[in-house]
């Protein structure tokens, strides 16, 4: 886990970035300008971190091996390092996106947004997965990866509705 957060950093610097540009556009009462920018983050945030998940996935095993040679540990953290890598590519959208309705000086929205995604979805699928029906730790990498990619469609069908442009910052 401590791999997937050091690869989250500069995404959320991005996405960071993003939302001063959404505030600035805003503020200019440029909201079209705003929302080019979100948009453009976003791509350049897939494109590292969408590099970095391939990075995880063909490279799960040795990077691992550099935290952990454990037999009982090692097999099940290179599943998950390749496993949660798989939503990258929508988790990259879905931080810029969910971003932007802060610089937008909409707090609520991602707030509520990441309630659904991580508490009431995430959490409790996990459970399903690794207890009801028997998938383990496999179960929980599953459930953050489908979380990360909820958050991406959430956050870009909010985005796309466009009342966070009616804002005044």
């Amino acid at each position: 886990m401590r791999v997937l957060v050091f690869a989250l950093l500069p995404s959320w610097g991005l996405s960071n970035a993003a939302a001063t540009m959404v505030g600035q556009g805003l503020g200019a009462r440029k909201p079209e300008r705003a929302e080019r920018a979100v948009w453009i983050a976003g791509k350049y945030n897939l494109w590292f971190l969408g590099g970095v998940g391939v990075i995880f996935v063909a490279l799960a095993g040795p990077i691992v091996s550099i935290f952990s040679s454990d037999p009982a540990v090692a097999p099940i953290a290179t599943t998950g390092l390749r496993i949660v890598a798989l939503g990258f590519p929508f988790y990259a959208y879905g931080m810029v996106l969910t971003s932007a309705f802060n610089g937008a000086g909409d707090t609520w929205t991602p707030t509520w947004i990441n309630l659904l995604v991580f508490w009431l979805w995430e959490i409790p699928l996990a459970y399903l997965l690794a207890v009801t029906f028997h998938g383990g730790p496999r179960g929980v990498y599953i459930s953050v990866m489908l979380a990360y990619s909820t958050l991406a469609l959430v956050s870009a069908w909010l985005f796309r509705k466009g009342r966070w442009k009616t804002r005044r910052v």
